[in-house]
Formats: C-alpha cells, sequence, structure tokens
C-alpha cells in the first residue's frame, strides 16, 4: 500500500472519531453549569452510574461534587439536586422555572405524550385541575370505599387461616380495588379472572420496568425502539391496561348519566360535554385514557410497595407494633374497622405511619423535571430544557431534620409530649406543583389499611427476626421491598 492509499486510510478511519469528539465537546459546554464527572460520548456517565443502583451512584457523586451536580444518562444532560433547602429552593421558591416535565421515554411511549404524566404546558395545567378535584371528590369525598375495601381485605386474610404467606397478593388487591372503583367504578371480587389478569399484566409490566431492560430502555430509548428484548413485552403489559380502560371509556360513553356520575370517566365526559374542558387537538378521550392509566399505574404500585415495606418494619420491630397496637384498641374500643377521623386521636399510629412512607423511600429519585429557560440557581446557569433529577431520598433521611435519619423511629415525626408534628422534609410524593395528585387518598389508603391489619391481626414472621432484611432492592425507578413471607393471626 503506497503512502498515499494509508494516509487515506487513516484519514477515514479517524477523521469521523475526531468529528465525533468535536461534536461532543461542543455539547459538552460546562458553561456555568453545575460539576460533575466528564462524560463518554453516547453513553455518559455510564460507569459512574451503576444499573440497579442508580440512587446509590447519584449519591456517591453527590459526595464528591456537592449537593448540586451534572451527570449525562446517555446523551441526556440532567441535574442532580439533593437535599431538603435545595429541593424547597428549586421547585416551590422557583418552581416555575423548574415546572416542565422532562423526557421519561418509557411513559412517553405508554401514554402516548398524553395524560397527565409527560405533559406540559396548558394542556398539562387543565389536566391537572381536573384530576385533583375530581379525585378530591370521589377520593376524599368517599372514604367509606377505603374502609370498605380494608373490610375485604381483613376477610380474606382470615380465610386464609394464619398459613404463612407473601402479603403482596392481599395488598395488590386491595389497592388496585381502591383505583379502579374511583376511576371506572367498580370494584372486583379478588377471584375474579379478569380482575386478577389486570393485575398480572401490571405488574409483570413493572418488573421488566424496572429491570436492566427497563434503565436502557429509558437512556436510550431510539436504540431500544429497534432492538427485541424484554422491553417488548413491557409495553404488551401495560398495553393490556390500555385495552381495559378503553373498554370502561365506550361502556360510559354510551350509559352516561349527566345527572349522576359514577367515576372519573364520567366526570370527564359530563365536563367535556359541558364544555367546561377546552378542547384541543389531542385534549380528548386519548387524554382521558391516558389520564386513568396513569393514576391508576400510580396508585396501585408506590401504594403496594410503601403497604408491603410497611408490614416487614412492623414485623421487624414488634415493640413499635404493639404500642400502636394498644393506641389502636384504646381510640376504637370494639370497633374493626377505623376510619380517617381517628388519625388525630393516634398520635403515635399516625408518626409510625409517616416513618413507614419516609424509610420505604419508594421513589428516591422523584419524578424528572426540566426546565423552562435558562435559570439561574445559586451559583449555576442551568440551560433551558436541561432535565432535573429531585433526589426525594436526600429529603427524607436529611439529619438536619430529622432525628433518626437512617433509623425506622416513629420519634421522628413526634415531640417530646409524644404529640404529632409535622415535618417539611416529609416529601415522599415529591413537592411543589408537579408533586403526586393522588397523595391525600395514598396516605388515607395507607393508614387505614394499615391500621385495619394491625387492629385486627397479630403479626408474625416465618423466620428469626434478626434474619429479617430490611434492604430494599434498588431499581432505576423505585425502591422495592425484599421478599419475606408472614402469618396472619387473628386478634
Amino acid at each position: 500500500m503506497d503512502l498515499g492509499s494509508t494516509a487515506s486510510l487513516l484519514l477515514a478511519t479517524f477523521l469521523p472519531i475526531l468529528l465525533m469528539i468535536n461534536v461532543w465537546k461542543k455539547v459538552f459546554k460546562k458553561d456555568k453549569m453545575p460539576p460533575g464527572q466528564t462524560p463518554l460520548p453516547l453513553v455518559g456517565n455510564i460507569l459512574q452510574v451503576k444499573s440497579g443502583q442508580v440512587a446509590k451512584s447519584l449519591l456517591k457523586l453527590r459526595d464528591i461534587y456537592g449537593p448540586v451536580f451534572t451527570v449525562y444518562l446517555g446523551c441526556r444532560r440532567v441535574v442532580v439536586l439533593c437535599g431538603c433547602d435545595i429541593l424547597k429552593e428549586a421547585l416551590i421558591k422557583q418552581g416555575d422555572q423548574f415546572i416542565s416535565r422532562g423526557d421519561i421515554p418509557f411513559l412517553q411511549s405508554m401514554l402516548h405524550g398524553s395524560g397527565i404524566g409527560v405533559t406540559n404546558g396548558e394542556q398539562w395545567k387543565q389536566i391537572r385541575r381536573f384530576s385533583v378535584m375530581t379525585l378530591k371528590s370521589l377520593g376524599m369525598g368517599k372514604r367509606s370505599a377505603v374502609q370498605e375495601e380494608a373490610q375485604h381485605m381483613v376477610e380474606k386474610i382470615r380465610e386464609h387461616k394464619e398459613a404463612p404467606c407473601d402479603p403482596s397478593s392481599f395488598i395488590n388487591h386491595a389497592s388496585a380495588n381502591i383505583i379502579l372503583s374511583i376511576t371506572v367504578g367498580e370494584r372486583f371480587d379478588y377471584e375474579n379472572e379478569i380482575f386478577n389478569r389486570l393485575l398480572f399484566n401490571i405488574k409483570e409490566g413493572f418488573e421488566i420496568l424496572c429491570s436492566f431492560w427497563g434503565q436502557l430502555y429509558d437512556m436510550f430509548p431510539k436504540v431500544m425502539d429497534y432492538l427485541p428484548g424484554p422491553h417488548k413485552r413491557m409495553f404488551k403489559h401495560f398495553k393490556y391496561l390500555e385495552d381495559f380502560i378503553a373498554e370502561r371509556v365506550k361502556m360510559n360513553q354510551e350509559t352516561l348519566d349527566t345527572n349522576c356520575p359514577r367515576d372519573f370517566i364520567d366526570y370527564y365526559l359530563i365536563q367535556k360535554e359541558q364544555g367546561k374542558i377546552p378542547m384541543s387537538e389531542r385534549f380528548d378521550i386519548m387524554d382521558l385514557k391516558m389520564t386513568v392509566m396513569d393514576i391508576i399505574l400510580g396508585a396501585t404500585e408506590t401504594t403496594n410497595q410503601t403497604l408491603k415495606y410497611g408490614l416487614l418494619l412492623l414485623l421487624k420491630n414488634p415493640d413499635i407494633t404493639e404500642k400502636a397496637q394498644k393506641e389502636i384498641d384504646t381510640v376504637l374500643g370494639e370497633r374493626s374497622s377505623p376510619n380517617l377521623e381517628d388519625r388525630q386521636k393516634m398520635p403515635y399510629t399516625n408518626a409510625v405511619v409517616h416513618e413507614i412512607h419516609r424509610f420505604c423511600d419508594t421513589v428516591p429519585m422523584g419524578g424528572c423535571h426540566a426546565v423552562t429557560c435558562d435559570t439561574q440557581f445559586r451559583e449555576f446557569v442551568i440551560t433551558k430544557g436541561t432535565h432535573i433529577l429531585p433526589m426525594l431520598t436526600t429529603a427524607l433521611h436529611d439529619p438536619t431534620y430529622f432525628r433518626y435519619p437512617n433509623n425506622f423511629n416513629p420519634e421522628n415525626f413526634l415531640d417530646e409530649k409524644g404529640n404529632f408534628v409535622k415535618n417539611e422534609a416529609f416529601v415522599p410524593f415529591s413537592l411543589g406543583k408537579r408533586n403526586c395528585p393522588g397523595l391525600s387518598l395514598a396516605e388515607t389508603e395507607v393508614f387505614l389499611i394499615l391500621t385495619s391489619i394491625v387492629k385486627n391481626f397479630n403479626l408474625k414472621s416465618t423466620c428469626d427476626l434478626n434474619d429479617l432484611d430490611l434492604t430494599p432492592i434498588e431499581s432505576g425507578f423505585e425502591n422495592l421491598a425484599p421478599p419475606f413471607k408472614m402469618c396472619f393471626i387473628p386478634r
């Protein structure tokens, strides 16, 4: 090969690489952005952010670069915020600048860019306002629905006759029935085939979403769309729920009585018919279906994990369980079913439930935000469109707000006299205008279900308490309770 041919070959080989590096350097302009580890082309900080340990990896980077830093998840530039004060400053004090929803590829694909979870601007404001008001009317206005479902669950547990079991089944059926009764106006028997198939598809979809394949899709969606793998099944599982909701919407349209709304779907259809919901090219039935889907998924998975983790914590700490049990017995007397008004008379039990939410830390990284414009934040300038990751876990374990940040201890929510006290770092449902729209319902559900169980049953572990592991199984999306079995002993 002559010298000219060799030079041409070298040029053809290395010129694209040099061009890519040059482009990457231009993309990776630090300007006044927060500090962070220099990313690799295309894959970003994949060496620093380990699959299955995303939150832990980010906390290690915080220890190096401080509470506000930059990380690249694939080609996406993300600014990570840590600590209660920083989260409040961004999401509340500068909330309008941090209000946009960042790209969440699997949600955008699954929800077809519609609904409450992934939209922005006026469309999001309208559907958010409607959803919060309607959930309040249907959920908090009918607290008896949660009480009744809790009693159904208690009876199903009794039928199990003290046998060792994974409590997930009872919990999953109960929480799903509560949100289905609100959204589609029907609760299902625990043996109902359609109901169980629905729960199976939701469970399978979330398992893939929380796996390595789900994280790959989140980082490289355009590539993964063309590759085979379990992520393809994830969308098929969630499509089953979409088809179920579409059928319920059609049924409601055919039987709608504008004077007697039955559920979330009816409220939307009535508002639409009366012109109270402004129609746009997309703000229509698709938004209704995707909003219902978003609410069902959000209400089932995170609530299930909180309840399951809560039972594990109560098993591990029998002294705390016994103290809460005595308080519940004193307040309820012979009643077997608590109501929400009882919460004010149960400061210790209320503190236990709050501590379960805090310690479980179900969604440690919150939901992805994005800044709406070039934003001055402290000594940094965050460029428009940059994704923001609010690390809720750093607020829930902030030592400046909690006396026992790393231990399960109800005294984190009690004063010296044993009175319940609120804590502004209690943000399991996020904070600001993008917080969870169903947080009141979720808090009600967890309180009533757990107190119903503790009132009616003693909890028994199937193994030595020292062998019960509280370490969560971390995924890219949420902290999952480790597997365990238990026995419910009727009182």
